[in-house]
C-alpha cells in the first residue's frame, strides 16, 4: 500500500528530492525567495509575514536519507526593549539537518538507537519549514536594542532619554517627606 503525500509540493518550503533518487553522493542545489510563514520570530522580534526569506540550500543523497545544508537570510523587525524604537536585524544563518528515508527512522526505533526524532520524507518531498524556522527564531535575539547603548525612557513621563540626555525629574527621598511638611507647617507659624 502506498503512503499518500500529506505535503503540499505546490508550498514554497517544500522541495521535491525525485531527481536525487536514492544515490548516495547525488546532489542538487535549490535557490528561491519564498514569503515569510506567520510567527516567525518572538513576541519582540520577528520576519514579518509574506516579507522575503532567501533559502540557498543543497540537498544531498546520503544512505540514511536526504541532507539538507545552505544558508536562510531575511530581515527582522522589532522593538528596542529599552526605548520601543524600530530595530531592524538582518539574519543570515547556516542550516543543516538529516530528513531520513520512510521506514529508516521506525527501523532504527525498533533496533533500540536512542537518536532523536529525525524529520522523515514524505515521499519525496520533505519541509525545511521547521528548519528554517528554528534557525531564524534562535538567532533572533533575546532583548533586541536599537543601539547597545540606548538610554531607554523615563520611568516617571515616559520622555523618549536619547532626545534629552539632561531629563531629570526633581524627586524627594519619601523619607524625608514628613519632614518637608514639617517645615512647611513652621515656615507658616513664622509668617503669622
Amino acid at each position: 500500500m502506498e503512503r499518500a503525500n500529506h505535503l503540499d509540493p505546490r508550498s514554497p518550503f517544500v522541495l521535491d528530492t525525485h531527481e536525487l533518487g536514492r544515490r548516495p553522493g547525488s546532489m542538487r542545489r535549490a535557490h528561491a525567495t519564498v514569503p515569510a510563514p506567520e510567527d516567525l520570530g518572538t513576541d519582540v522580534i520577528g520576519v514579518p509575514v509574506g516579507d522575503d526569506v532567501e533559502l540557498d540550500l543543497q540537498l544531498e543523497a546520503v544512505m540514511e536519507g536526504v541532507f539538507v545544508s545552505g544558508s536562510v537570510r531575511a530581515r527582522a523587525v522589532g522593538e528596542c526593549v529599552r526605548c520601543l524604537d524600530e530595530v531592524v536585524e538582518n539574519v543570515d544563518v547556516r542550516v543543516q539537518e538529516l530528513f531520513v528515508y520512510p521506514g529508516r527512522a521506525e527501523a532504527a526505533k525498533e533496533s533500540g538507537d536512542d537518536e532523536e526524532d529525525l524529520p522523515e520524507l514524505d515521499g519525496d518531498l520533505v519541509d525545511v519549514e521547521p528548519l528554517v524556522r528554528d534557525a531564524v527564531v534562535t538567532a533572533l535575539p533575546f532583548q533586541p536594542l536599537c543601539r547597545d547603548d540606548c538610554p531607554g525612557l523615563c520611568s516617571i513621563c515616559g520622555a523618549h532619554l536619547a532626545d534629552d540626555p539632561q531629563h531629570s525629574h526633581e524627586t524627594l527621598d519619601p523619607r524625608w517627606a514628613a519632614l518637608g511638611s514639617l517645615q512647611s507647617t513652621l515656615d507658616e507659624k513664622r509668617e503669622s
